[in-house]
Parts: C-alpha cells; sequence; structure tokens
C-alpha cells in the first residue's frame, strides 16, 4: 500500500541533517548549561551559537530570543506575561477569531482573571482588515496578537501593515508565526513586530523546541518559576539537543527554502486546481493568493470530512480535517465558522498540506482517488 503524508501543518518528520547534527548532544556532549565544569560550558557555548543561526532568520539579536518547550508555551507565556506585566497600564487585549487554539484559551482565561479580549472578525478569506485592528485599539489596549499565516486554511495576514498601527499607537504586538517560520521570509523590524512565537517540528526539525522573540525593552511576567535560565523569562533546564535540532532546520531553510517554496506552490496549485475540476460542489477555503505555499483546504458539499479522511488513509494518505491539535473535537473547526461556513459546511473539510518530501506522483495519486471517495461518501450521505 502506499504511504503518502499529506498533513506537514500538523509537524513535519525530522530531516536527516538535522537528526545527525543532534545525535552527539544525547550522549557525547551531554552538559548542564548551567553547570561551571568543561561538559557544562561547551554546551553553553553551543546554545549561544544556535541561538544566534536562529535570530539570524528573523533579523534579531541572539539575546532576543527566549527558548521555550512548545509554541503553546511560547503563546501562553506571551498573553499571560505581557498581561501580567502591563496590568497597571490597561486590560485589553486583541486577537483574531481565527487564532490557533492555544491563544483563543490563554484569552479565554484572561477574561476570567478580568482581563478584557477583543477578537476582531475575518473576511471570507481569513483575513483580518488592518483598519479594524487600528479602530480597535483604545487607551487602555496593551498587546495585539494576530496569527501570521493560519494553521488550517493557509490564508496570509498583513502583519506588516498591522505592526506598522500597534507601533504608531504604542501598542505591542505579538504573532503566532508557527506556520511560516521556515516558509516565509521573516524580518521582526521591518514588519515592527515585538514578539514572535516559532516552532521546531513545523520546519523538520524535533518536537520540544521552539522559540518566543522577545524585543529587548519589552517587560514580560515569567510564567516558570526555578533556577532563572533564559534570562529569567523561562525556568528549565534547556532541551539542548532539539535546540541544536532547531537551528540545523533554521540553516537547511536558508539555503534550500527559495527553491523548496516554489517547487511545492506547483504542487499546490495542481491539486487546488485538479480537485476544483474533477469534484463538482468543492470549495476552496482561504484566499487563493495570500495563502501559504503548502496549504490546500477545502469543503465538500454532503460530506463529511472525517470520513473522506479515514477513506484517504485507508488508501495510505495521510490528510486532516479541521486542526490537528484540536481535531479530536466533534464541534466544527472555529477558523472555518469565522469565515462564514455554515457548522454542516465547515464539518465536510479536507486539508492537505504539502512538505518536502512531496511528489508529484502523490499528487496525481490523490487526484485519481479522491473523485471517487466525494462520490461514494455522497451516495450514503446523512445531508441529502
Amino acid at each position: 500500500m502506499k504511504s503518502i503524508y499529506l498533513d506537514y501543518a500538523a509537524t513535519t518528520p525530522i530531516d536527516p541533517r538535522v537528526a545527525k547534527a543532534m545525535l552527539p548532544w544525547f550522549s557525547e556532549k551531554f552538559g548542564n548549561t548551567m553547570s561551571l565544569h568543561s561538559f557544562g560550558q561547551e554546551a553553553k557555548a553551543s546554545l549561544e551559537e544556535n541561538r544566534e543561526k536562529i535570530a539570524s532568520l528573523i533579523n534579531a539579536k541572539p539575546s532576543e530570543i527566549i527558548f521555550t518547550g512548545s509554541a503553546t508555551e511560547s503563546n501562553n507565556l506571551t498573553l499571560k506575561g505581557i498581561a501580567l506585566a502591563n496590568k497597571n497600564k490597561g486590560n485589553r487585549i486583541i486577537i483574531s477569531s481565527i487564532e490557533h487554539p492555544c491563544i483563543m484559551e490563554a484569552a479565554k482565561w484572561l477574561e476570567g482573571q478580568g482581563f478584557e479580549i477583543t477578537r476582531l472578525k475575518v473576511d471570507k478569506y481569513g483575513l483580518v482588515n488592518p483598519i479594524d485592528v487600528e479602530a480597535a485599539i483604545k487607551p487602555e489596549t496593551i498587546l495585539v496578537s494576530i496569527i501570521h499565516a493560519s494553521n488550517e486554511i493557509g490564508a496570509i495576514q498583513p502583519i506588516s501593515e498591522i505592526g506598522k498601527i500597534c507601533r504608531e499607537k504604542g501598542v505591542l504586538f505579538h504573532t503566532d508565526a508557527v506556520q511560516s517560520f521556515g516558509k516565509i521570509t521573516i524580518d521582526v523590524n521591518k514588519m515592527n513586530i515585538d514578539l514572535l512565537t516559532a516552532s521546531s517540528h513545523k520546519m523538520y526539525g524535533p518536537k520540544g523546541a521552539a522559540l518566543l522573540f522577545v524585543r529587548q525593552g519589552v517587560k514580560i511576567t515569567p510564567l516558570l518559576h526555578g533556577g532563572g535560565q533564559e534570562k529569567g523569562l523561562r525556568s528549565s533546564t534547556v532541551n539542548l539537543p532539539a535546540i541544536v535540532g532547531f537551528a540545523k532546520a533554521c540553516e537547511i531553510y536558508k539555503k534550500e527554502g527559495s527553491k523548496e517554496s516554489q517547487r511545492i506552490i506547483k504542487l499546490r496549485d495542481k491539486l487546488i486546481k485538479g480537485i476544483l475540476n474533477k469534484i463538482r460542489g468543492s470549495h476552496l477555503n482561504g484566499s487563493p493568493q495570500k495563502r501559504l505555499a503548502n496549504n490546500v483546504n477545502f469543503w465538500f458539499e454532503l460530506v463529511e470530512g472525517e470520513s473522506i479522511v479515514i477513506q484517504l488513509d485507508l488508501l495510505g494518505v495521510a490528510t486532516s480535517t479541521g486542526s490537528a491539535c484540536s481535531s479530536a473535537k466533534l464541534e466544527p473547526s472555529h477558523v472555518l465558522l469565522a469565515i462564514g461556513l455554515k457548522p454542516e459546511q465547515a464539518h465536510g473539510s479536507l486539508r492537505l498540506t504539502l512538505g518536502r518530501w512531496t511528489k508529484e506522483s502523490d499528487i496525481s495519486f490523490v487526484l485519481r482517488v479522491l473523485p471517487k471517495i466525494i462520490k461514494n461518501l455522497r451516495k450514503i450521505s446523512p445531508f441529502k
């Protein structure tokens, strides 16, 4: 049976070059970065060298990169840490209605602590209007957090424009760049970004390593207290093997990212065009132009997304419906509802995300089998 992985937005396999770079740091070089002896100092030197490599990818200073264990941790540290550090200035935070669940849930928690959350609407393509951001900023607003590119529908937000507005209004600006980091060029200075979240396992690095860029001078209250690692903002022994892998993944993207992106765009467009042409009642979710190079998201009339995912999996094709982080839930995706889909339409969604090892033959296979799957599921559809 075929084995085709089209769920790169959920997680990516580790690039063999990344795994090779990590290997010595599990056994031969195992020092704690806080230790004074040579083992510890070797580890400390590696940590700072890799911090520099990663910082250069977004034009940040190495001292502005804080390593965490996951994007969820980075996003929670941002919202809660900024809220706690600035509660004397104000209690309002602005997010979009299509944020990742970790932003949505952190915001909900803050509401319970007396903070006010403004959730901005998006258009039918899932895009935030910068004018709406400007209108929503009040004197009590302390943070704006807008996802750079949607994990579900691939919509790329006008981050530079939003950042410029926030800078002019004197409000901190954070972006969850988990899906865009390692796919789109990011310059935190040109884009007026004060805080940024990124994750290793979305760009062919290992799980267990992520970062939070915190612009110099930004005050943030830590959530973890202990040994004072990472400038006191994230106490915990750092996961050095994973950070080494993260940096290697960044290095590979720097050299190969542009060429890889062009290849993937051709495959993505072939898949979108093929589905629209071959399957009646198929609808593309998100913007046809302002979308990630690797993201394809559709909803199909009169079928359930879960059924499509299962049928494709039986043929060896891995895909998802809604967000992989919350796809076990039975509720329709909040992102698809936000772009105007009805619950029954949102339930008929399918996300296919491409990556480094996606071949043209994989796309051709999906275009061959998917129309039959949709046709058969419609015959037994409860939505008729």
